[in-house]
């Protein structure tokens, strides 16, 4: 899923190319991506671009009369910067936004149709898209702390959650967390405050870091290539491969549809976090600390 650093320069770039343009038509080749019906995609067409915006992991299209296009990309959803009048490709094609300049292509990869456009009109209807969370970047270490601690939850689950903190996902928060040297299924409340500054300075230098790394990558251009799995992430998307801290083999944790990557060695003490299904079958098998498995 793209995430706060992905969708940032995604904003960025399409303020750039067509911010204060005019909306010229709003096709929509998937009926099922449009959850709503009014306004419908013919009202907003026609309409001057204001600004683009970031709404937690949204894409908020912000059109003149408060018409407001809001964009969920969810996991496999991706935006594309086309020729004006492009076609949306036929397979994982889902809408295009017809500009002067070019058209941007909404499309999703994959049969599960999960991306989503809601088209709404007034302020008060675009906050109801807003899950509430904690903008990182604009906050302090105290409104962060107050956030995290507001409920007790696992340290992966307080940074993934939308309510409680904006824009992080499965992938940054594995970042943030190796960063701060800290156990994903640690408890939010048992945060002492040297480890709450931790996870605090690595939130905001992970967040701030790859969203530099992103725009650099982009220049002048558009974001063609987004992924949640990139090489140079220390440990997401590297089971089995070397720390780049201590050079411990990174372990992984899987449940429901997401996983949690974590260096043992680094943030857990040097203990293998149990993995519900896998453990379950090895038993006595698994192994209980890195040296174990590296033994192994």
């Amino acid at each position: 899923m793209p995430e706060l650093p992905d969708v940032t320069v995604y904003v960025e770039c399409l303020n750039r190319l067509v911010g204060g343009s005019r909306l010229e038509r709003l096709r929509v080749t998937n009926p099922f991506v449009l959850r709503t019906v009014e306004p419908s995609p013919d009202e907003a067409a026609g309409r001057r671009l204001l600004e683009v915006s970031r709404l937690g992991k949204r894409v908020v299209f912000a059109l003149d009369g408060e018409c407001f296009v809001v964009i969920h990309l969810m996991i496999a959803g991706r935006l594309k910067w086309r020729v004006p009048g492009a076609a949306p490709p036929k397979r994982g094609g889902l809408a295009a936004f017809d500009f002067a300049d070019g058209t941007v292509l909404l499309t999703e990869a994959g049969s599960k149709r999960r991306a989503s456009i809601h088209i709404v009109s007034g302020r008060d209807r675009l906050a109801a898209h807003d899950p509430g969370g904690l903008e990182v970047l604009e906050a302090g270490y105290e409104a962060f702390l107050a956030a995290v601690r507001r409920e007790r939850h696992t340290l992966k689950r307080a940074l993934t959650d939308p309510r409680i903190l904006s824009g992080i996902g499965n992938a940054y928060s594995d970042e943030i967390l190796h960063r701060a040297r800290l156990s994903p299924f640690k408890l939010s409340t048992g945060l002492v405050d040297e480890e709450a500054r931790r996870l605090h300075q690595a939130a905001v230098g992970v967040l701030s870091e790859w969203t530099d790394r992103l725009r650099a990558d982009v220049g002048d251009g558009f974001p063609e290539v987004v992924t949640a799995f990139r090489a140079e992430m220390a440990v997401h998307g590297r089971f089995g491969q070397p720390c780049p801290d201590c050079g411990a083999p990174v372990q992984r944790i899987r449940y429901a549809d997401s996983e949690a990557n974590y260096c043992a060695r680094c943030q857990t003490e040097g203990r293998v976090l149990a993995d519900r299904s896998l453990s379950r079958l090895l038993k006595a098998d698994w192994p209980k600390r890195i040296e174990d498995l590296e033994q192994r």
